[in-house]
C-alpha cells in the first residue's frame, strides 16, 4: 500500500512546487492561468424568451410536434388534450383484466367510503357517490396518470365542510349550503385548469412536503374525532359544531351519561376493529391487498342487515335513512354566478381546489415514479379542473385523487385509466338500483369505515424523518398539525402556508456562507466546518457565498463577509504576517445579481480599501461575470483581481504577503 501510495503524493508534491513556481514568477513573468470568459451578450429578445422558456415550459411540451405536418401537428394537439386518444390504440383484453379487477375493487371500497365522505362535508349521502360517477369518466379521458383514483377525499371534505359552514349552516340553510357547494366546486375546477393552461403548476409547490404531512395528520385527529357524534350515536344537536379538539372532548364528556347509545357503540367498535384488522392483514401480506378493499362494503351489508332484522333504528342507533335514487341531476342552475354568495364561493373553492391540487399532484408522482412513467403536471391540473367544472354542473362536490383508492387500485394491477370507468360504472348501477338497500346502514358503519380510512393520514414515520434531517421542517410540520387539531382547520392551513414561506423568505434573505481552507496534499479549497483538517492560508481570508445576491439579501451578504474578517482580524491580531490583506469571495454557487447586490459588492470593496484589504473574485459564473462587467465593477477591482479557480487566485495572492514588510 506504502509504494502504491508514493507515486501519487510525488504527483502532488509536483504540483504544489509548480504552484509555489507559477507563484514566484508573479515578479518577473505573469502567471499561465486562464482567465474568466465574459460570455457574449446575448440579444434581449432572446434572453427574455429563454427565461419564458424555462420557467414555463422546463418540460419542452411542443417537442413531439416539431419536423411534423400539419395534419399530424393536429392530431397530436387532440391527442394532448385527450390522452386516452393515444394509450387506447394499444388498449387490449389483457390490459382490460387488469382495469375490470382493480375497478371493481375500488369500487367496493369508494361507496360506502363516498357516502361517509358526503356526510363529513354536511351533504346528502348521494352527492359523494355522484362524485364517483362523473369525475372520474372525465378525469379517464383527459388524466394521464394511469393508477390515481378519482372520487371525494376525507381531507377535502372536511375542509369544504368546515369552510362552507362558516358562510351557512347545513340544517338550517340546507339549499343554500348546498348551492354553495356547488359554486366552490366550480371555482377550484377554475382554479386548477387555469394553474394548467398558464403552466403555473409550480405554485402548489410553495406548500411543503413538511407542511402537508402535518396538516394531513391534524386533519386525520379531527376528521376522527368528528367521527365520535356517530361512533358514539350522540344527537346532531347536541354535538358543537367547532372542529378543535378541546370543543369536540368536552362536547363528547359533557354528553357521556345521557346521549351516548351502547348499541351504536358497540356496533362501531365491532367494525372499526374489524377494518383495522384486515388493513393490518393486508399490508402484511400484499396478496391479501383485496381484503381491506372489500372490508368496507362488507362492513356496511353486515351491520345494515344487522339492524335491519333488530330494528335497532327504534332503539336509538341513526341510520342513513334514504339516498336519492338515480343519477347526477343538473346544477347549472344552482350555481351562484351573481350576488354576494359568488365571492364567498370563489374564497373556498380556491382553498380547496389547492389542497385537492395538492394531494392529486402528489398521488400522481408517487405512483408515476414507482411504475417509471412521466407525468405532466400541467395536463393533469387541466385534467382535474375540468372534472370538477363538469362535476359542479352535474351535482358533484370537489374530487381529487384518493390515496387509499389510488393504493388499492395500483396494487390491484390497475393497466391505464379505464379501472376509473369500472369504478363509475358499478357507482352508476348502484344509484339506479341498490340505493334504497342502504335505508337501514347505521351511521356509525359509516364513522367506522372513516377513522380506519384516515389512519393511514398520521405518518409519524414522515414527521420522525423531518425532525432528523430539518428542524425548521419540523417546526412546520408541527406549526401546521398544531393549528389545525387545536384551532381549526383553515387555520392550521394558514400556518402551514405562513411556515412554508417563511422558510423560503428565510433562506434568500439569510444565505449561508462559508470560510474556506486548503484540503492537505490538494488544491482543494472547502468549508472548514465540514473538513476541520483544512488550513486557512496566511494572510488570506477565503469567503464562498451559497446563493444569488440579490435585493434580499445583499446587505446581509455584505455585512456577514465583513463579519468574517472582524472575527479572523482578531484571531491574527498582533501577528503583523498573517494580516489579513487578502479577502477572496469564492463565487461558484452564485448563479445570479441584481444591481442591488452590484452595489453591495461595491460598498464592500471601499469598505476593504479603508482597512488595506484587496477584493478578489474567483470563478464567478456566466451571468455574474457579465452583470459585473455591464457595471465596470470589474474595472474598480481590477480585470487581474479576478480567477478562475480558488487555488489560482491563492497562487496570486500569497506571494504578496508574504513579501510585504
Amino acid at each position: 500500500m506504502t509504494s502504491m501510495g508514493r507515486p501519487s503524493d510525488q504527483n502532488l508534491e509536483t504540483k504544489e512546487i509548480d504552484l509555489r513556481s507559477m507563484s514566484s514568477s508573479s515578479h518577473g513573468q505573469v502567471p499561465q492561468v486562464y482567465k474568466v470568459a465574459v460570455p457574449p451578450r446575448q440579444n434581449l429578445f432572446k434572453e427574455f424568451q429563454a427565461t419564458i422558456k424555462e420557467t414555463f415550459f422546463a418540460d419542452d411540451p411542443l417537442r413531439p410536434f416539431k419536423d411534423q405536418s400539419i395534419s399530424r401537428k393536429f392530431i397530436l394537439g387532440i391527442e394532448a388534450i385527450f390522452p386516452i386518444l393515444k394509450w387506447g390504440r394499444s388498449y387490449n383484453l389483457k390490459k382490460f383484466r387488469g382495469d375490470l379487477i382493480s375497478g371493481l375493487t375500488i369500487a367496493s371500497l369508494c361507496i360506502p367510503q363516498d357516502i361517509g365522505y358526503a356526510k363529513l362535508a354536511h351533504l346528502s349521502p348521494q352527492y359523494g357517490l355522484y362524485s364517483s360517477f362523473v369525475p372520474p369518466l372525465i378525469y379517464a379521458v383527459m388524466g394521464s396518470s394511469r393508477d390515481i383514483a378519482i372520487g371525494p377525499v376525507a381531507v377535502v371534505s372536511l375542509l369544504l365542510g368546515t369552510l362552507l359552514s362558516n358562510e351557512f349552516d347545513p340544517i338550517k340553510n340546507a339549499e343554500e349550503y348546498q348551492r354553495l357547494a356547488f359554486t366552490a366546486t366550480f371555482f377550484a375546477g377554475i382554479t386548477q385548469a387555469t394553474l394548467g393552461v398558464l403552466r403555473l403548476g409550480f405554485l402548489i409547490d410553495f406548500l411543503s412536503h413538511a407542511a402537508i404531512v402535518g396538516f394531513m395528520g391534524g386533519a386525520a385527529i379531527t376528521i376522527s374525532l368528528q367521527q365520535l357524534k356517530g361512533f358514539l350515536g350522540i344527537k346532531t344537536k347536541m354535538f358543537t359544531t367547532k372542529t378543535d379538539i378541546v370543543s369536540v372532548l368536552h362536547s363528547v364528556f359533557h354528553t357521556a351519561h345521557h346521549g351516548w347509545n351502547w348499541e351504536t357503540i358497540v356496533i362501531g367498535a365491532s367494525f372499526l376493529g374489524f377494518l383495522l384488522v384486515t388493513k393490518y392483514i393486508g399490508k402484511k401480506n400484499r396478496r391479501l391487498f383485496w381484503l381491506p378493499a372489500i372490508a368496507p362494503l362488507i362492513s356496511v351489508i353486515l351491520s345494515t342487515f344487522f339492524v335491519f332484522i333488530t330494528r335497532a333504528d327504534k332503539k336509538g342507533v341513526e341510520i342513513v335513512r334514504k339516498i336519492e335514487r338515480g343519477i347526477n341531476p343538473s346544477s347549472v342552475k344552482d350555481l351562484y354566478l351573481t350576488g354576494e354568495n359568488l365571492g364567498k364561493g370563489f374564497k373556498v373553492g380556491i382553498v380547496a381546489g389547492m389542497i385537492a391540487l395538492t394531494e392529486a399532484s402528489a398521488i400522481g408522482r408517487t405512483f408515476a415514479s414507482m411504475k417509471d412513467y412521466q407525468l405532466d403536471g400541467n395536463k393533469e391540473m387541466v385534467a382535474l379542473g375540468t372534472m370538477n367544472i363538469v362535476g359542479s354542473m352535474t351535482s358533484c362536490y370537489v374530487a381529487t385523487g384518493s390515496f387509499s383508492r389510488s393504493a388499492v387500485n395500483f396494487m390491484a394491477g390497475c393497466q391505464t385509466a379505464v379501472s376509473n370507468i369500472v369504478m363509475s360504472v358499478v357507482v352508476f348501477l348502484t344509484l339506479e338500483f341498490i340505493t334504497p338497500l342502504f335505508k337501514y346502514t347505521p351511521n356509525a358503519i359509516l364513522s367506522a369505515i372513516i377513522i380506519s380510512a384516515v389512519v393511514n393520514l398520521i405518518d409519524y414515520e414522515a414527521a420522525i424523518l423531518i425532525w432528523k434531517i430539518d428542524k425548521f421542517d419540523f417546526v412546520a410540520c408541527m406549526g401546521a398539525f398544531f393549528g389545525v387539531v387545536f384551532v381549526s382547520v383553515e387555520i392550521g392551513l394558514l400556518i402551514a402556508v405562513c411556515i412554508s414561506f417563511a422558510k423560503i423568505l428565510l433562506q434568500v434573505t439569510r444565505p449561508r456562507t462559508a470560510i474556506l481552507g486548503k484540503i492537505p496534499r490538494t488544491n482543494v479549497y472547502r468549508n472548514i466546518q465540514q473538513y476541520p483538517e483544512a488550513s486557512k492560508v496566511p494572510g488570506v481570508l477565503i469567503v464562498r457565498v451559497d446563493s444569488a445576491v440579490y435585493f434580499s439579501n445583499s446587505n446581509y451578504v455584505k455585512e456577514r463577509t465583513l463579519r468574517w474578517l472582524t472575527d479572523e482580524e482578531e484571531k491574527v491580531k498582533g501577528d503583523y504576517p498573517t494580516k489579513i490583506q487578502f479577502l477572496i469571495v469564492e463565487m461558484s454557487p452564485v448563479t445570479d445579481i441584481d444591481t442591488s447586490g452590484i452595489q453591495a459588492f461595491q460598498e464592500l470593496h471601499r469598505s476593504l480599501e479603508k482597512r488595506g484589504v484587496e477584493l478578489v473574485l474567483a470563478n464567478p459564473g456566466p451571468v455574474v461575470t457579465e452583470k459585473l462587467y455591464a457595471s465596470n465593477f470589474v474595472n474598480a477591482i481590477g480585470e487581474d483581481k479576478i480567477f478562475l479557480t480558488v487555488a489560482e487566485a491563492i497562487a496570486y495572492c500569497s506571494p504578496k504577503v508574504v513579501e510585504d514588510p
